[in-house]
Order: structure tokens, then C-alpha cells, then sequence
């Protein structure tokens, strides 16, 4: 069985950086296409971007292109988020995912596994 572990979340101002890791045990990330998606309060379940399983691929969503970069360290089983320039619509829960389809996937119904979510905040 699966399982992702999210962590790194926390109160941040506007402008400030984090870095999310997702944790993955069970199974190796290489075996799997990996994805960062979040949820505001109130809303739908976004796609944030992915990571291919060769870790040569990424696509991000438009809002955090050039702002957000997804890596994984295989040595340590582990998907990171990096987060820059952080601006308040960024406040959500962030969760980790992971499928087999074919890279790229944005949708959340293509993602087999997932993880509990790590809130972040952003105050402006």
C-alpha cells in the first residue's frame, strides 16, 4: 500500500518562501507520475503541477508558473514543492499525489494516491 506524508506547511508572509515535502513509502517514486494540487477554503481541488517519473518533465498551472518548481529525490523516497514568492491567494491545503497514466495529468480524478494535505498561509 501506498502512502504520501505531506509536510512543510505553515504561516508565511506575503513575498516569503516554503518548501513542501511529500514523503512516499510503500512503493518507490519512480514507479509513479507525482502532483501537487491545493484547495482553498470554499473551493474545487486545483492542479498546482506535476513531475514526470524521470524527474526530466514538469508542468505547472499558469498562476504559479515561474513561482513554484516541483523536484524528487529518489535516494530519499521524497517530492518536494518549492514555493517563492508567495502571495495570499496562494492559502490553501496542499496535497500530494500520485498516479501511473501517462505524464502529464492535471486532473485529480486521474491520481490513484494522495495524502492528508499540509496547510499553508499566507498573510498579506
Amino acid at each position: 500500500q501506498v502512502q504520501l506524508v505531506e509536510s512543510g506547511g505553515g504561516l508565511v508572509q506575503a513575498g516569503g518562501s516554503l518548501r513542501l515535502s511529500c514523503g512516499v513509502s510503500g512503493r518507490t517514486i519512480g514507479d509513479y507520475n507525482m502532483a501537487w494540487f491545493r484547495q482553498a477554503a470554499g473551493e474545487e481541488r486545483e492542479f498546482v503541477g506535476t513531475i514526470s517519473r524521470s524527474g526530466f518533465s514538469t508542468t505547472y498551472a499558469d498562476s504559479v508558473k515561474g513561482r513554484f518548481t516541483i523536484s524528487r529525490d529518489y535516494a530519499k523516497n521524497t517530492v518536494y514543492l518549492q514555493m517563492y514568492n508567495l502571495e495570499a491567494e496562494d492559502t490553501a491545503v496542499y496535497y500530494c499525489a500520485a498516479c501511473t497514466r501517462p505524464y502529464p495529468r492535471r486532473s485529480r480524478d486521474d491520481y490513484d494516491y494522495w495524502g492528508q494535505g499540509t496547510q499553508v498561509t499566507v498573510s498579506s
